[in-house]
């Protein structure tokens, strides 16, 4: 029989009145009643008394003195709490509203390329090929060590990157090559990611090809009508074909394009290295079989309809020597400078300098970058193209007080710099006319009285084999052009540099009929090889102007110690003013930040420009440069108008003239050549062979 109401009611107010006696009345430690019994009979008895009816403090803890570690912590968390509640309100909230907002800010927001040509009446005509450039492509893992175990069809490049943070050594064992073979370690499978998401973000957030993707299928593109041409891009380009046959399917890829697209051809966007990746494939294509692709002379002419090369380092980039020599750019200069010993220091079991060098060194692509062409294209001792004559002396009445103008007008005074010396030690030596400079021969000392013995170091690299005497020689030869540097690597790094040699070349062919010149170590080098036979093909060069972009860096010799690294970007250099191009011990000049103008725009400026020997058929070529702006507001993200070299790939001028191309126009639809910089007038300076 259940219980009335009333019954719950009473036993729910008894319990109740129970835990408020016991809290207020029943507990030690609060206020206990009188005893009428205790006697006054004396001062011990009134202390005895007053301690029943007092009352224990309790403890404040607002009036505890905070130290400034408290308040940090207060207001790390503080932050975090806001930035967790806004990220949450961004991610819950109807995408209309966050649009909303930025519209209030920043006004009405432009429409994407894409929306904006579909609203013309443009849609999707040719198939389109992307080709993405180093390191910009996922890699994921297929078979590896016991250390790797769960990540077997993982990304290990690409995506979180958390496996590095989990467990760097064996990260970089599976990321790295073989020294000796130029492939995989024993027991270790990694290949790369296929499809559109290879390459569209590298890593969260972080877009790549993404912006480009999208803006595409605004105008009806879709998977069936693209192609990412993922490729691994740590292998020289011919053991891409070799190991995993990507050559073979960019061929077999593009052929189905066209038969599916009622024999339209595609357009390919190559990216970075992947500019020269498919210079190495068109020459490939052509080749007989086994060592070509067997496609004939006029593969390209059937194929493919225009070639957009973005942030194309035709020519190389400088960045690259100073990654070989020093694993060192400038903002891993600056932050080594702001902490010194951090980044050589064993960090969670990781020398970082020391295990990025090695595993840099292992990647024989890499090769592909080191600048092309010698001091006939990027200067000597006493001039460069983009300065002419920077000593009077050396060439008379030329005025050398000229500006790096570039994109913005303002990149940097030029006046003093010599860019043909790509390293130089110590600024005296960048400035000196080479009249008074005397040089070691430093190929002919001989290594010994090493710092350690190699099989000592943890982490093994060449320079371990050096010694003192080598050292010095390399820093007493005091500076190096274009036209020394290989020589400089094949001293410091002799295996390193046998591997690159047998993959790639870096000089200017004298009579390109020659036969040595059908061996695929040329087929990269557009200063080496000829375009293809096909006079209706339109090739373009898409790249960034207006940002400081390393040109030549000023060198040290670090202090001896065991297995370290021996030479170090002196940070501690700047130039004479305070617009100088020398800032922390690296000569800037204009380009992307990444590849100089010189390498981006010499050859559809010049070399290739109507025919010439390097371009027989007389192809036609486009410079189409975008001068930087930054973002306006936080809201915009990495910018639409970035010039900056994987933000370019962002930008909405850049995208707009993909999409039409595309979609049927041609170079001179577009506007033909759209310059900023001098590169016309550096192009002349440059005297080459056409």
């Amino acid at each position: 029989m259940s219980k009335p109401l009333s019954f719950y009611r009473s036993y729910f107010l008894s319990k109740t009145m129970s835990f408020l006696r016991r809290r207020n009345g029943t507990d030690s430690s609060k206020t206990r009643v009188a005893d009428p019994n205790i006697k006054k009979d004396g001062a011990d008895d009134d202390d005895k008394k007053k301690d029943q009816y007092k009352i224990p403090q309790r403890r404040n803890y607002g009036s505890k003195k905070w130290s400034c570690w408290d308040n940090c912590c207060w207001f790390i968390g503080f932050i975090c709490s806001i930035w967790w509640f806004c990220l949450f309100l961004y991610n819950t909230m109807p995408d209309s509203i966050p649009q909303f907002v930025t519209m209030a800010i920043t006004g009405p927001l432009p429409d994407p390329p894409g929306v904006k040509l579909r609203k013309e009446g443009l849609t999707a005509n040719h198939p389109v090929v992307l080709v993405p450039g180093v390191v910009t492509g996922g890699l994921e893992l297929w078979e590896g060590r016991h250390c790797a175990e769960g990540l077997l069809g993982k990304r290990l490049w690409g995506g979180s990157f958390g496996e590095f943070y989990k467990r760097p050594l064996c990260w970089l064992e599976h990321i790295s090559l073989d020294n000796d073979t130029g492939f995989d370690p024993p027991g270790i499978r990694v290949r790369p990611v296929t499809g559109l998401v290879a390459a569209d973000y590298f890593a969260t957030g972080y877009f790549v090809w993404a912006v480009v993707i999208a803006n595409l299928a605004h105008i009806g593109y879709e998977e069936k009508s693209l192609y990412m041409a993922a490729y691994d891009w740590r292998l020289s380009f011919q053991n891409t074909e070799i190991r995993d046959q990507s050559l073979t399917r960019i061929k077999s890829n593009i052929e189905l394009l066209v038969a599916t697209h009622g024999g339209k051809k595609v357009v390919v966007l190559p990216h970075s290295m992947g500019v020269q990746y498919f210079l190495h494939f068109m020459k490939w294509v052509e080749t007989p079989a086994p060592r070509g692709g067997g496609g004939g002379p006029d593969w390209c002419a059937k194929h493919i309809k225009a070639i957009m090369n973005i942030g194309a380092p035709f020519l190389g980039s400088p960045k690259s020597i100073a990654l070989h020599f020093s694993i060192e750019v400038r903002d891993i200069a600056a932050l080594r400078a702001q902490a010194p010993g951090l980044l050589d220091k064993d960090v969670l079991g990781l020398q970082t300098f020391k295990h990025l060098m090695r595993m840099f060194r292992t990647w024989d692509a890499t090769f592909s970058m080191i600048p092309k062409g010698g001091e006939t294209i990027w200067g000597g001792l006493d001039w460069s193209p983009e300065t002419e004559t920077v000593n009077n002396s050396a060439k008379k009445g030329t005025d050398n007080s000229t500006r790096n103008t570039g994109g913005n007008g303002n990149i940097c005074n030029t006046k003093g710099v010599n860019y043909g010396r790509l390293i130089s030690f110590s600024k005296d030596w960048a400035e000196t006319h080479s009249s008074k400079i005397e040089r070691v021969d430093f190929k002919h000392v001989a290594k010994g009285d090493k710092l350690t013995n190699s099989s000592n170091c943890d982490i093994w690299l060449e320079y371990h084999e050096m010694g003192n005497r080598a050292i010095k020689a390399v820093a007493d030869h005091k500076v190096y052009t274009a036209g020394s540097i290989l020589d400089l690597l094949h001293y410091v790094a002799p295996k390193l540099m046998a591997r690159g040699a047998s993959h790639f070349s870096y000089g200017i062919a004298d009579d390109l009929d020659d036969p040595k010149y059908d061996q695929y170590k040329y087929w990269s080098n557009p200063l080496e090889t000829k375009l293809p036979n096909a006079p209706d093909m339109e090739i373009y060069s898409l790249y960034g102007v207006g940002l400081p972009t390393e040109r030549g860096y000023i060198y040290k010799v670090a202090p001896p110690s065991d297995c370290s690294i021996p030479f170090q970007i002196d940070t501690s250099v700047d130039g004479d003013s305070e617009d100088s191009c020398l800032k922390g011990g690296v000569f800037s000049g204009d380009g992307d930040e990444t590849v100089p103008i010189i390498s981006a725009g010499f050859m559809c400026a010049k070399g290739w420009r109507g025919k010439t020997r390097f371009n027989p058929s007389g192809i036609r070529t486009y410079n189409r440069e975008y001068k930087h702006a930054p973002p306006a507001n936080l809201l915009e993200g990495r910018g639409t108008q970035s010039g900056s070299h994987v933000d370019l790939l962002g930008n909405f001028a850049l995208i707009e003239d993909v999409l039409r191309v595309a979609a049927g126009a041609t170079g001179e639809d577009i506007g033909g050549d759209r310059v900023y910089s001098d590169i016309s007038k550096w192009s002349e300076r440059i005297n080459i062979k056409l």
